[in-house]
């Protein structure tokens, strides 16, 4: 895309120069800009330095909040940690996706492509991580889950979550569909619609067919992003219950706008909730997660379909599966990060919260 070329003559650059030359980083012109800017910087050009302080997710204030006890109204949305990998089939170490992801600096504050500073808009805060009665029991540790969302959706607050496996989706899901099932955004290279294993059915790999039959996901407004692998003779679930089901294999053939646009008409307008697995990503950027699979999602698409998502009903969100162990490079945990921004830059547009508010 070509500009327009101007010289810098002598008469333009004293132009800019009594414009800018004592300005600080906070000093905007456009009025839009200037907006955000003074939400941000402080007196002198001011602003955090993104190394300091407590680290929390997406650097947003912590509140310590006894959910079971306090009122919290005044939140818009609460982001909290589920250390928990218990429901895991192949590699564990997600339990340390909260704390990798609180680690990561400078993700926002500031989304240029759908033009909001959600943690400077909203209210929004890291009110720590759900408190597990047993670090080895999956059931409890289930409802334990289950208990901390309940308590977060009756003060009127949309959780936004980060695993731990992906097992931790099917509590949240049984508060937030109990009373009309939800719609579903999934984006990941695994349809997670498997049976019982070994005696164990709430494992990482079935929490959707565990909604459906649970009554608390609509699988005709469920559509699933990312699909592949070796495993896709397990999930016929999927297709049978009603499910669109998008493999990685046709993303380039079908366009991005054509699966955002079926991805928009699936849902509808009802509500619905967004479930990001990190490995929906190729290792090729994000190998750090208990189940890689080759050809997946670049980090860009992965980000365009979420923003293709502005103004769904979103109740809820999580983003699952990031295990730093098995990624020095922390590019995963950053990849992690950056898709839950995403993901709170979305909740700004939801009918949910404007009609909160």
């Amino acid at each position: 895309m070509k500009g327009t070329v101007l010289a810098l003559t002598s008469e333009r650059l004293e132009k800019l120069r009594q414009k800018f030359a004592g300005a600080n980083g906070g000093d905007m012109y456009d009025p839009k800009f200037k907006q955000i800017a003074s939400r941000i910087f402080s007196e002198g050009g001011r602003r955090d330095a993104p190394y300091a302080g407590v680290p929390t997710l997406l650097d947003a204030p912590y509140r310590q909040i006894d959910v079971y006890s306090d009122t919290f109204t005044d939140l818009d949305i609460a982001l909290f940690g589920a250390p928990m990998d218990l429901g895991v089939t192949n590699r564990n170490g997600a339990r340390f996706g909260p704390r990798a992801l609180r680690s990561i600096e400078r993700i926002g504050p500031y989304n240029d492509a759908l033009e909001c500073a959600p943690v400077h808009e909203l209210t929004v805060a890291d009110i720590g991580d759900v408190p597990f009665e047993s670090r080895f029991d999956l059931a409890q540790s289930h409802r334990d889950i289950e208990a901390f969302v309940r308590k977060i959706v009756e003060n009127g607050v949309i959780p936004m979550a980060v695993g731990g496996d992906h097992s931790i989706t099917h509590p949240i899901l049984k508060v937030l569909g109990e009373k009309e099932p939800v719609g579903l955004i999934h984006i990941d290279a695994h349809c997670d619609t498997g049976g019982s294993y070994e005696g164990e059915k709430f494992h990482h790999g079935g929490p959707f067919r565990n909604a459906v039959l649970d009554g608390v996901l609509d699988p005709e407004r469920t559509i699933q992003i990312g699909i592949r692998g070796a495993a896709g003779y397990i999930w016929e679930f999927s297709e049978m219950s009603g499910m669109t089901v998008v493999h990685a294999r046709d993303i380039t053939e079908d366009g991005l706008d054509g699966i955002i646009a079926n991805a928009r008409a699936i849902i509808g307008e009802g509500p619905t909730y967004l479930s990001f697995d990190i490995d929906s990503i190729d290792p090729a950027f994000a190998p750090g997660t208990g189940t890689p699979e080759i050809g997946g999602l670049t980090t860009r698409e992965a980000m365009t379909i979420i923003r293709g998502m502005k103004g769904a009903n979103l109740v809820g969100a999580d983003v699952v599966e990031v295990a730093p162990a098995y990624d020095p490079t922390s590019n995963t945990a950053h990849a992690g990060a950056q898709m839950l921004f995403e993901i709170l830059s979305l909740m700004q547009f939801s009918p949910s919260l404007n009609t909160k508010k």
